[in-house]
Order: C-alpha cells, then sequence, then structure tokens
C-alpha cells in the first residue's frame, strides 16, 4: 500500500490512492433520498445512486473488477453480484439502482461460490507470475481474488488461452501486455468516456475478444495521445507505467501540483526509497478530477536529466569560460555587479523579468527585490508577451484581470465559441472535458485560420468553423455582434439591469453601422457572412453561450481590443455571472495568471494595484520598510532598445528563456550581448543564459513549496517531492541576493510568503496554506466577503459595478502581404511539446515531435514546387530562417503555420517588433513571409550552431574543471 502525504485525507473518506473507489453513477446531491437495507444496516442515499455506491457509502465493500468511480457503470465483470429480495436473479449491483424499501444482500454462501467462479475464469487464463508481476501488490486482480477466498483454480492452463499475447512495447511510456488482460473494458472505456480519442476498442467476440488500438495496430501508430487514461483505470498489469516494471510498485506519495500548462493539474508524486517512479493523477485535484496529459502524467524525466546545472557559475564576459564557484560567491559576485552598475549608471539602469513557471511566492519575491532592493520598477514577465491583452481588456470592460468560470463550467455550456486557441493540444485535460461536453450535444463554433483537432471530436454534430485570416480578429467579433444587435437577439433585461447604459448605447449604435455586418466584414476576415450569421445565432440563442480564447486573441497588434470585443459579446447576450457561460482566457504555462497577480507588471504592484496610487503603494511601504518609485518602469521590450542604446547594463532572469520565446531574436540577442551583467535563474543552460555572466542553477517543481494559480484563478499547493539538486530553491536564492544588495528579507517558509502576500492584496487577503490544506484548492478572490473563494465571477455585480461596452474599432495589422512577401503566418503549439521545450525536448515526448516544421496549404506548395519534408527557407522583414515543409490541408491557402518549441528552428527569428497597442504584447500570430526551397540552413541557424556549440563547451569545460 503507498503511503500518500496529503492533509485532506484526513477529513475525506476516499481513498484517492487507486482507482479503486465507488463506482458511477455518481448521484445528483440535490435529489430526493431513498431509504434501503444492505445487509441489515439501513441506508439512506440520492435518488439514482447504485447500489455499489450506497454499499461503499455504508462502509460495506462488495468485490468488482469492472466498475470504478471515473467511468460509467458497465456491469460486464459480475464480480459485484448481490441478492435483492423480491427479485429474480443475481444483479450486478455497479448497475443497479437503489429503490426505496430495498433489501440488499452483499455477502452469503451463494454470491461467494459465484464470485469465486468468476475469479477462477479470469485466473485460469492469467499468467501465473503474481510473485514477480511488475504489479504485485498494486493488483485489484490480486486483490479481488483475495477477498472473495479463491485458494486454488481447477481449471488447467494447457488449453486455449491467451497466454503467449505479444506485448506491445511501441509507446516509450508504458507497456501492453495483453496475456493478463481480463477483457473489462475499462481502457476503453476511460479511453472514450475520460479522454475523449476513442483509440481504444474491443476487437473480436467472445473468446477471440481483445483490446485493440485504432485498427489492431501499435500504440505509437494508433490515435492514441497517450494521455495515461488507459493506464490508470487498467486493474491488472496489462497497461504499466515503464518505470514501474524498471523500479518497482511506489510506496510514498506527495500530493503536488504539475508545472506544464494553465489547467494546473493535481498529481500524486509517487516514489520509491528516493526515486520518482510516476506521477499519477490525483482524483481529488478541482482542476483535473484524475485525469492528466502525456506531459504531466509522465513527461518528469526532465527533472533528474544530465543537463541540469547543479552549480553556480560566474564570467566576467560571454566569451570566457564559466568558473564554478559556491553560492556565496556567485551571490557576492552578482550583486557587487549590480551595485556598481547602478553607482555608475543611475537607479534605472538595471531591471528583473520574473517567472510564469514559478511559484507566486518567487515571483512575488523577484518583484519585490526589484522595487525594494534595485529601487524601481523595471519588473516584468512572459505573461506579458502573452496575455496581458487579458489584463487589460477584462478590466476594462468586466473590471477583474482574469476569467470568469471554473473548467467544469464548460460542462453546462450549450454553444462554446473557442477563438484563437487549440485546447485539445495546449490545455488537453480541459480539452477532454470540453469535448464530453460537446458529445453531450453542447454546439461548438470554432474562430481560427487553421483547422484543429477540436473540430475532430468523434460522435460531434455539426460544428461550425470560421477560418479567419490572420490579424482580423476584432472584425470577426464585431460582425458577430452586428449581428445580435441587429436581430434583437441581445439581453436586455441583463444589460439594463448589470450594464453602463450610457456606454452601451454608444457602443450600440457603433455595432449597428453597416460596415460592422458579416456581408461588409466577409472581404476583411474571409469568412462567409452566411457562417458568421448562423455562428452568431447559434451563441446567441443557446440558454448558456461560453467563449474560451487563448494566444491567438491576445498576441495581436489589437489583442486588447479583441478581448474587450468579446467581453462585448458576452455582455451584450447575458452570458456572465452564472454556470456555463462567460469569458474564459485559456493561460498557457502554469502560473501565467499568478506571474499577473503577483505584481509582475511595470505599472502594477501585487492585486492589480497601480504604483501611481498613493493609498496602495503606501501599504507596500510600510510593509516594506522602503520607498517606493510611483512611476512605471520598463516593460522588456524597453529594457532591450535601452540596452541596445546603452542606458540599460544589468537584467536578473528567473525561470524564463526571453532569447527563445521572445521576438525578433537577433534584437534580443543584440541587447543581452549588450549588457554589463546578465543574471540568469534556471534549471538548464537555455538560450538565454548562454548571455550570461552569473548562473545560478533552479529548482524544479518537485523540489519547492509553494502555489501556482491556474487559469481559472485556482490557488493550488505544491509541495516538495525531493531536495533541489543544487541545494536551494528559487525564493531562498533571491532572498540571498536581496540580502547581498543590502535589503533585508528573512522568510524560513514559503507559507510566511504567501502571508505577507494576503495582507497586501485584496483578492489574497483570505489565503493561507492552512486554508489551502483544508479545502484543496481557493479560487481568487478569498476574502471576508468570500472566505471559501468565487467560482464564478460576477454573479451579483462587478468590481467595477456595472459592465462597460468599449468601442472596438477594427484597425488593421502593419503587418501586410505583398508580393515580396505574399503568405502569412501564424505559430501555436503541439500536445507532445511545452513553451520552449526546455522540459519537454528531455523527456520521451521527443518521440512524437522533434522538430520544427512549417504547414502550408498543398495549394501553396504547388506553386512554389515544394514537396513533404522538403527544406524551406522561411524569409520576413525580420529574418530568415529555415524548417522542413509539411503539406496540410488543415491549413487555409496563403496561410503558413510552425511551432516554437525547439531553439534551432528560429521561429521568432522571423517574427516582428509589432505589438498590442495597449500592453506592447507581440504579435507572434502574424507574420507576413515568403518561402522557397533551400539546401542548406539560414545564416542565423549557422550562427546559433556555433554560439551554441562554444557556450556548451564552456559550461563542459567548468565542470570538469571543479574541485
Amino acid at each position: 500500500m503507498i503511503e500518500h502525504f496529503d492533509p485532506r485525507r484526513q477529513a475525506n473518506s476516499v481513498d484517492f490512492s487507486k482507482d479503486y473507489g465507488t463506482p458511477s453513477p455518481v448521484p445528483n446531491a440535490n435529489a430526493a433520498q431513498v431509504t434501503l437495507e444492505i445487509d441489515g444496516v439501513t441506508v439512506s442515499v440520492p435518488e439514482g445512486t447504485s447500489v455499489l455506491r450506497a454499499a461503499a457509502m455504508a462502509d460495506i465493500s462488495i468485490p468488482k473488477l469492472c466498475a470504478t468511480d471515473s467511468l460509467e457503470a458497465f456491469g460486464s465483470c459480475r464480480l459485484c453480484a448481490v441478492e435483492v429480495e423480491g427479485r429474480r436473479g443475481l444483479p450486478a449491483s455497479c448497475t443497479t439502482p437503489v429503490v426505496e424499501g430495498m433489501k440488499v444482500t452483499t455477502q452469503n454462501e451463494r454470491l461467494a461460490k459465484l464470485r469465486r467462479g468468476v475469479m477462477e475464469l479470469y485466473i485460469s487464463d492469467h499468467p501465473l507470475d503474481c510473485l514477480t508481476c511488475p504489479a504485485n501488490g498494486d493488483c485489484e486482480l490480486q486483490d479481488m481474488a483475495g477477498s472473495v477466498g479463491l485458494r486454488e483454480v481447477r481449471y488447467g492452463f494447457t488449453g486455449e488461452n491467451h497466454l503467449e499475447a505479444q506485448k506491445d512495447t511501441s509507446n516509450p511510456y508504458f507497456t501492453f501486455d495483453p496475456s493478463k488482460c481480463i477483457v473489462c473494458s475499462r481502457c476503453v472505456r476511460a479511453c472514450e468516456e475520460v479522454q475523449g480519442t476513442f483509440a481504444l476498442t474491443i476487437d473480436g467476440r467472445g473468446f477471440e475478444s481483445k483490446v485493440a488500438a485504432g485498427q489492431d495496430e501499435a500504440f505509437m501508430n494508433s490515435d492514441c495521445v497517450s494521455c495515461g487514461a488507459c493506464v490508470q483505470a487498467c486493474p491488472t498489469a496489462t497497461l504499466m507505467e515503464n518505470s514501474v516494471i524498471d523500479h518497482g510498485v511506489p510506496d510514498r506519495s506527495v500530493v503536488t501540483t504539475c508545472a506544464y500548462c494553465g489547467v494546473g493539474c493535481s498529481f500524486e508524486a509517487q516514489m520509491k526509497g528516493d526515486k520518482l517512479v510516476r506521477m499519477v493523477p490525483y482524483k481529488g485535484g478541482d482542476a483535473n478530477h484524475g485525469h492528466s496529459c502525456v506531459k504531466g502524467r509522465f513527461a518528469f524525466g526532465y527533472a533528474s536529466h544530465p543537463d541540469r546545472l547543479t552549480t553556480p557559475m560566474i564570467r566576467d564576459s560571454i566569451d570566457q569560460p564559466w568558473r564554478e564557484v559556491s553560492w556565496e560567491e556567485a551571490i557576492t559576485f552578482a550583486a557587487k555587479r549590480l551595485k556598481a552598475i547602478q553607482a555608475e549608471h543611475g537607479r534605472e539602469s538595471i531591471g528583473g523579468i520574473t517567472s510564469s513557471r514559478c511559484t507566486n511566492e518567487e515571483t512575488y519575491l523577484v518583484q519585490k527585490l526589484i522595487r525594494a532592493a534595485f529601487g524601481n520598477n523595471n519588473t516584468d514577465t512572459c505573461a506579458r508577451v502573452c496575455h496581458s491583452p487579458t489584463g487589460y481588456g477584462l478590466k476594462t470592460t468586466l473590471g477583474e484581470s482574469a476569467g470568469t468560470q471554473t473548467f467544469d463550467s464548460v460542462m453546462k455550456a450549450d454553444a462554446i465559441i473557442v477563438i484563437g486557441a487549440n485546447p485539445t493540444d495546449a490545455h488537453p485535460v480541459f480539452g477532454s472535458l470540453m469535448r464530453k461536453r460537446l458529445r453531450q450535444g453542447a454546439k461548438l463554433i470554432v474562430a481560427d485560420p487553421r483547422r484543429i483537432d477540436l473540430l475532430k471530436t468523434p460522435h460531434l454534430g455539426d460544428a461550425q468553423h470560421l477560418p479567419l485570416r490572420p490579424g482580423t480578429n476584432v472584425a470577426l467579433v464585431n460582425a458577430l455582434a452586428h449581428v445580435v444587435i441587429t436581430e434583437g437577439l441581445e439581453d436586455t433585461e441583463f444589460v439594463a439591469k448589470r450594464c453602463d447604459t450610457q456606454a452601451y448605447q454608444s457602443w450600440r449604435a457603433f455595432i449597428s453601422e453597416q460596415r460592422h455586418s458579416p456581408e461588409a466584414s466577409e472581404m476583411i476576415t474571409g469568412v462567409p457572412a452566411k457562417a458568421v450569421r448562423q455562428a452568431a445565432r447559434t451563441y446567441a440563442t443557446a440558454g448558456n453561450g461560453a467563449i474560451y480564447y487563448g494566444l491567438g486573441v491576445t498576441e495581436h497588434s489589437q489583442g486588447s481590443t479583441m478581448v474587450m470585443g468579446i467581453a462585448n459579446l458576452a455582455l451584450a447576450t447575458g452570458n456572465i455571472g452564472r454556470e456555463g457561460v462567460g469569458v474564459n482566457p485559456l493561460r498557457g504555462q502554469n502560473n501565467v495568471q499568478g506571474s499577473c497577480d503577483m505584481g509582475s507588471f511595470p505599472h502594477e504592484l501585487p492585486g492589480y494595484q497601480h504604483v501611481a496610487d498613493p493609498i496602495a503603494r503606501g501599504r507596500f511601504e510600510a510593509m516594506w520598510g522602503v520607498k517606493l518609485d510611483d512611476e512605471p518602469g520598463l516593460r522588456i521590450p524597453n529594457m532591450f532598445d535601452a540596452a541596445i542604446e546603452g542606458t540599460f547594463k544589468a537584467l536578473y532572469v528567473q525561470g524564463e528563456d526571453i532569447a527563445q520565446s521572445d521576438p525578433n531574436t537577433q534584437h534580443v540577442e543584440a541587447a543581452l550581448r549588450a549588457l554589463d551583467c546578465l543574471i540568469v535563474q534556471d534549471i538548464f543552460l537555455n538560450e538565454t543564459a548562454k548571455f550570461a555572466h552569473v548562473l545560478l542553477p533552479g529548482s524544479s517543481f518537485l523540489e519547492k513549496n509553494g502555489t501556482f494559480t491556474n487559469a481559472e484563478r485556482r490557488i493550488n499547493r505544491v509541495r516538495k517531492v525531493m531536495p533541489p539538486v543544487a541545494g536551494k530553491q528559487d525564493w531562498e536564492i533571491t532572498q540571498e541576493l536581496a540580502n547581498a544588495l543590502g535589503y533585508p528579507m528573512n522568510y524560513a517558509h514559503p507559507s510566511e510568503i504567501m502571508d505577507e502576500i494576503a495582507q497586501l492584496t485584496p483578492s489574497f487577503t483570505g489565503v493561507s496554506y492552512q486554508k489551502l490544506e483544508e479545502h484543496g484548492s481557493l479560487q481568487w478572490p478569498c476574502n471576508d466577503e468570500h472566505p471559501e473563494g468565487m467560482p464564478t465571477m460576477h454573479a451579483v455585480n462587478f468590481p467595477i459595478g456595472l459592465g462597460r461596452f468599449a468601442i472596438t474599432e477594427y484597425v488593421a495589422t502593419e503587418e501586410r502581404t505583398n508580393r515580396r512577401f505574399p503568405l502569412l503566418l501564424t505559430t501555436g503549439r503541439i500536445l507532445s511539446q511545452y513553451n520552449v521545450g526546455a522540459q519537454t525536448r528531455r523527456t520521451d515526448n521527443q518521440r512524437w515531435h522533434d522538430e520544427d516544421v512549417l504547414e502550408l496549404h498543398p495549394s501553396d506548395a504547388d506553386v512554389r514546387g515544394v514537396r513533404d519534408g522538403d527544406w524551406l527557407g522561411i524569409t520576413s522583414r525580420s529574418g530568415q530562417t529555415v524548417l522542413r515543409a509539411r503539406l496540410s490541408e488543415r491549413m487555409q491557402p496563403g496561410v503558413v503555420y510552425t511551432t516554437f518549441h525547439h531553439p534551432g528552428s528560429g521561429a521568432n527569428v522571423i517574427t516582428t517588433d509589432n505589438s498590442d497597442w495597449a500592453t506592447n504584447c507581440p504579435e507572434y500570430k502574424v507574420t507576413a513571409v515568403q518561402v522557397e526551397k533551400v539546401s542548406q540552413p539560414s545564416a542565423w541557424q549557422q550562427r546559433f550552431t556555433s554560439f551554441d556549440q562554444a557556450q556548451k563547451g564552456y559550461l563542459a569545460k567548468a565542470q570538469q574543471e571543479a574541485p
């Protein structure tokens, strides 16, 4: 039995350690109560409860194999049969609903004989290797055989059986051993009901029936997305993690939060000794409910990868080798340089960048270091280069810089609009939940230049795809709103009660103009007017309409305008303030929301309090004991420009790789080369670290305590699973740097940092580690008014009082196609990789995506004589790179697409400096390019390779020469 660390267990009667819980269907908590008798015990449960669940609620155990609490009841194994007074036969308790006055017997000799017989048949076709089986001690078949008292098997093993079936070892993370399969269908049902991929089937009938992937092919060749749901559901060793096969069944675990995307899945990090054996999705996780994706479930090996930085290093210039030093020497060296630079060039000559991958507490400390120890507001974050328009747009219209709903809210949506997002790749656990709702009948509208996988949801009805041209989002959302207003589809009662009437009337007059009609907009967006009208009617007339959007909305020159346009549409139709509706930004990285909340922007203190507000600033000055600057500092692009000009001289970067992730790579590299001191704190020698003078080894999420805040404002605990490989958690490093600079920080634990955050941040005043342990997670605002958080925002009012409609004038991007650059490049992500790939590229996820490629429509390829797999030179106004061609009809003619997970691909060498008018969020999604066949890498890629080899050589030399 695995020993688990989770404080919630003491208050929770369900053991989440295995998939042994009580099965579906889950009753409606508001249903009428039904009273019955089970083994002489009187039990009252909600109507609709199964007998098996009712028994479990009364602590009466009924043996089972095919039943599990994560799947719908199936009734195939017959092990859970019971006697019901007055009924013939022995019904399966998992599929039998309770009835008032029912009398159930779960244990007698008749039932015991039946169960032993059933188990005997299972065991007779099962290998006799229980003692050496990798699942020994973690196998439900073993457990159930013991529970029914099976001591011997009467049937021989010489007859027809499946014991010689061949293993499938094609997947790098798990093995499929059909000789151990009992054909319970749990894996098939998990793939259908939980993941929604339908990659597994039961092939054949009767004795010949077997589990098959795809068309009876290897797992790696099928539609399997390696989410792990089948492995989790399997009651035997048929589907088994390779890590368990190699290292044995874990003996303890710690519940923590995934450090990949913004879904914020909870996991049990299961250990054997000091070895992390597997990450199992935690059923008590409020964001994922026991589901996972290939990244969170399996791609954790980077934490122990040989590339991990383990010792601090320093050097005087980037053309010198590194020198390994102690922590004390590295911190002293960094502080000395920063002080000297400020003494020579002034207080504003240095700054820092916080991380959306680090914890809330660590991010808070970095911005505090910059404001209190550096003495300026030169702090920024990668969140600005992805979702800062969300903050600006939603704060302007709704009064709060965050999404309005829980993820679970989608299960009450009747119409779903997905704009500029690809949930099944970028937020796969939420994508699976959305697919489940779509299979139940919700209508889907996708606005995207590319045909995303969500449109291929199995058993999905008529989905609407609006393939707009990149850069025309605002024209499209205005056209949708025009239909709502001119066809009388707005919710006039909601608008009159909840919205600013004057702002509404101004917006209504604006949006009613003929130039915003679908017919007029068709020439701009490329989307047929008929399709726009149909989509607007679908959304406006649905009982509940929900909008989900991603970086395809925010990473535009009109990103803020588009966010306001989305909010306008939701306000006009009354789709705000209840479950199943809302405006929902899908955050890219694990703590994008948290890094924004914690005051990472140059104009805002934690909690989105402006630095110019004397009352807010005064609270921080009193707590921090210093006078704070009341003028906003530099954003990242301003820092780059100032570095090249020679006025900005030093930068502290925690956990971000700006050299790979920011646009116009050559400009970024020039800025980094110009710095007198670059301090990089990270777990690997990333692209930014190659320009550093001080290298401080960071800690992975498995090596620290803290919290992350996901895309639904959910604050989740991060718990340390293993010691930091370099000896320090990230917050400790920042604290030591502050102390070396002469500004005292003396926290003993991240919980103390959270206590300080709660005192200074209005939306966090009710948050503490103790409360998080009690509740599992909390969704801010959590304060006196909402002591247990607020799952659905704006139910009664808006933080600004009344919702404000904003005028959203469409302004075409400056990035235009012409004869020289006739194609539009847009970018995105892929399921197996994450962001700049620093983590996933150091795992077996490389098996799925080992290079970035350029997708282009066959018609564009034909004109250029391009075939699949050709090397293509991609040239923009900013630069050139070379990628391999992939012909795809997912793209519309005139649009090409790539990912940015591999540094050598140079995807951001060709993106431009264009940015959102309000926030400087880069316009990654619209770059005019030309494509032509080539035979060698670009000049930048050749320089990259040479510089990369040199920097890695310096690192290797330093490690060899270290004492």
